[in-house]
């Protein structure tokens, strides 16, 4: 009998070892294709200058400009309002049907598809409110994309925090949301930029809806009003287009870098804040 089980064990961990390699194997065979493809393409005038012939030759940097500030207006209204969102959920909202009902609507907004949500940006921001294609429009509707992500996340986030915290805070003096503000939040710093940095991704990594709210103007946006093209936009219309595969890849390369910085720093600072909390 304990054979059996043993066996049971070491082909269960057999099995798991195997997806976790098939999984790492896909991605870093997918990754060296594209970094080894695109490499040779960056040079200083690639990512400082700007595209030419309509991408095939020139550079990206109306393209990263454009991304930065998309990131950027996205997470201005989704950051706030999310952790905002989740702090209510958990701290203040009684266990009642309407907030069983806003979890439901929350975990149904995570599933809708990027084209349902660029179709509400192009009806809404850009039409009705009259936005018309531009980074204001594009950022606004990632952020609404993003939105169920960062609450989900800063929601468990705050719910690991230990309830002695709060009672201790409590017992001190400190009123309820002097605890959330210098006790909660504080503790739950990691999870909530997990969640951050997820809707990093999702923002950097979006084409349908920012095609649809952004626009795809290859010049320099000067404020939040102009049109623009990201780097997945850009590398899409590229490859779909069949306009060069050769600046694809450079512009993937330079996504793909450009993610990696964004979630490195974004650990960095998120150790740093940890080790400071729990100093």
């Amino acid at each position: 009998m304990r054979i059996a089980v043993k066996t049971e064990e070491m082909i269960a961990k057999g099995l798991l070892w195997l997806s976790v390699m098939l999984t790492l194997g896909s991605l870093f065979a997918i990754m060296f294709h594209i970094i080894e493809q695109g490499l040779g393409v960056i040079t200083w005038e690639f990512l400082t200058k700007s595209p030419e012939d309509m991408g095939r030759q020139g550079g990206i940097f109306p393209s990263i400009v454009t991304t930065v500030y998309l990131i950027v207006v996205s997470l201005v209204f989704a950051a706030p309002v999310g952790i905002l969102a989740a702090v209510f959920l958990t701290e203040y909202a009684p266990k009642s049907r309407i907030v069983s009902t806003i979890r439901f609507a929350t975990e149904t907004l995570a599933g809708i598809p990027s084209i349902i949500f660029g179709l509400f940006g192009f009806a809404f921001l850009v039409i009705f409110m009259g936005f018309s294609w531009s980074i204001l429009s594009g950022g606004l509707t990632v952020a609404i994309m993003i939105l169920p992500t960062i609450i989900r996340t800063t929601e468990e986030a705050i719910k690991c925090v230990p309830n002695i915290y709060r009672e201790g805070s409590l017992a001190l003096g400190a009123t309820k949301w002097q605890t959330i503000y210098r006790i909660v939040l504080p503790t739950a710093l990691p999870g909530i930029f997990t969640g951050i940095i997820l809707g990093i991704g999702r923002a950097v990594g979006e084409t349908a809806a920012i095609l649809l709210t952004a626009g795809s103007s290859l010049n320099m946006p000067t404020s939040i009003m102009d049109p623009g093209r990201t780097l997945s936009i850009h590398l899409y219309l590229l490859t779909f287009d069949g306009i060069s595969f050769k600046m694809a890849y450079g512009t993937a390369t330079v996504l793909i870098i450009l993610i990696l910085l964004i979630n490195v720093s974004a650990n960095i600072l998120m150790n740093r804040m940890a080790t400071k909390t729990s100093i």
